[in-house]
């Protein structure tokens, strides 16, 4: 059961709502995580309540997050956002604060890499979005910022990806710019 108060405003009531719907997609997918046992992740879950809300946050901005790997070494369950598209609750970004600060006009709401930070998640890395898209097809119409390497960053530069016609193309644009298609996807190890 969910202890009293989750951290950052959630109910408890919220926690066992979260709990039964990330059960659902685990059951569902089972492709994503041959040989493991919901009932070890929901311990892991029941007992960092921090990172309960962190997945809360994923749900919450349309992210559609699933466990996809366990790390033997350190013993946690690996989530990513799973959404067939990019969330819909982060898309129209810029990359990061500096890219943000950058625009002179028409400036969006917010920056991927601050969201992140926010919601206590990491952007998914070239890595990781390839390992993703060997689970489903994922961004075959909207495309996620990736994180970027910090010597294409220091020349103003970012990159993204998305599947088309097949195939994983990760591409660059400026880190000041943003599109409505276009948010962040990311990961969380509980």
């Amino acid at each position: 059961m969910i202890m009293n108060k989750l951290k950052k405003d959630m109910s408890p009531e919220e926690g066992e709502k979260l709990l039964r719907v990330l059960k659902a997609r685990f059951e569902k997918n089972l492709n994503r995580h041959k040989g493991l046992e919901w009932a070890k992740v929901q311990g892991k879950l029941e007992s960092n309540l921090e990172k309960l809300w962190s997945l809360n946050e994923m749900e919450r901005t349309g992210g559609e997050p699933d466990v996809i790997g366990h790390d033997k070494n350190t013993g946690e369950y690996i989530f990513y956002d799973c959404s067939p598209e990019s969330p819909k609750g982060r898309r129209s970004v810029c990359y990061d604060r500096e890219g943000l600060e950058a625009r002179t006009s028409h400036k969006p709401e917010n920056n991927a890499i601050d969201m992140a930070a926010a919601m206590g998640i990491e952007i998914l890395t070239e890595d990781q979005y390839r390992k993703l898209q060997k689970l489903g097809n994922f961004d075959t119409k909207t495309s996620s910022w990736v994180k970027t390497p910090s010597d294409i960053r220091k020349l103003g530069g970012a990159l993204f990806a998305d599947r088309r016609y097949g195939n994983i193309f990760v591409y660059h644009n400026s880190a000041p710019s943003y599109y409505g298609v276009r948010g962040f996807r990311g990961s969380l190890r509980v």
